[in-house]
């Protein structure tokens, strides 16, 4: 498995695996695709754009099998804004390993966001935190912005010390 920041030549592949990520939350977030099948990119596209975020390609066997768009890299929280993982590739610790090295090139506080009723999500990011910060993590639910209508979503927040080099 290895994870590289993506590279412009890198975006159809990642925008091709944005179009399974966003059809994954459609299934949390009641998002149907536009008319012409895909979905709203603003966070792709600012991914590969903005000098504050930081787009990641996880591949396997030179696969492309996931991303991470990392948000707030001046600030003093970094966010992971999107992480993604083939189903194909999930339950064989890619997912684990992927999050951790992202987690690792950017030392700091952290903050993940996803749902309650997406029960893998749960399990996985209360694992990474586990992992990244011992038993040194917080749980909070915050609502979502202009959709009321939707379950807050439920953040965790923990650091990542500087590796020893």
């Amino acid at each position: 498995m290895c994870v590289r920041l993506a590279q412009a030549a890198d975006r159809p592949v990642v925008e091709r695996l944005w179009l399974m990520f966003c059809h994954d939350l459609s299934e949390f977030r009641g998002v149907m695709p536009n008319a012409d099948g895909t979905f709203r990119s603003d966070r792709l596209h600012t991914a590969f754009t903005d000098a504050d975020w930081a787009p990641y390609l996880v591949t396997s066997t030179e696969r492309p099998v996931g991303f991470a768009f990392v948000r707030g890299l001046t600030g003093p929280t970094r966010v992971l804004n999107s992480f993604f993982v083939a189903r194909g590739a999930r339950r064989a610790g890619i997912g684990l390993r992927a999050a951790q090295e992202v987690l690792a090139r950017h030392p700091g506080v952290w903050e993940v966001a996803f749902q309650d009723a997406n029960v893998a999500a749960v399990h996985f990011w209360r694992r990474v935190a586990a992992k990244a910060a011992g038993p040194v993590w917080t749980e909070e639910r915050r609502p979502l912005p202009g959709r009321p209508e939707l379950p807050p979503d439920v953040w965790i927040s923990f650091a990542v010390p500087k590796r020893a080099r």
